[in-house]
């Protein structure tokens, strides 16, 4: 049976790899529970559209930092939790332009 009810990762998706991204998804569809909670906080880039202005000189200065980096689609994001049987159920947004993501585990 897998162990945990609920996994939360803040600012971690834009300031790593994708790989990092795809890491985080297929462990939470190992290790949380069926119904068991995904929350993702951080900006993120939704429709293809940075949600402010400072949010896209971010992703800028984060690739200059680092190519791999940088602010995620939410879209790509739905289509990695699918693949590791997660659903995203709420979207909150929050102050300074970031966001709240809540996936639920479909089954394991």
């Amino acid at each position: 049976m897998a162990p945990f009810d609920a996994i939360v990762s803040i600012n971690m998706v834009h300031i790593t790899p994708w790989a990092a991204t795809l890491g985080l998804f297929a462990g939470a569809g190992r290790l949380l529970r069926t119904g068991g909670l995904l929350s993702l906080y951080g900006p993120f880039i939704q429709n293809g559209v940075h949600l402010a202005p400072s949010n896209a000189a971010f992703d800028e200065s984060l690739k200059a930092h680092n190519p791999s980096w940088g602010l995620r689609n939410i879209a790509d994001l739905e289509c990695v939790a699918e693949a590791s049987g997660l659903t995203l159920g709420k979207t909150i947004e929050m102050p300074a332009n970031n966001m709240t993501l809540i996936f639920t585990l479909d089954s394991p």
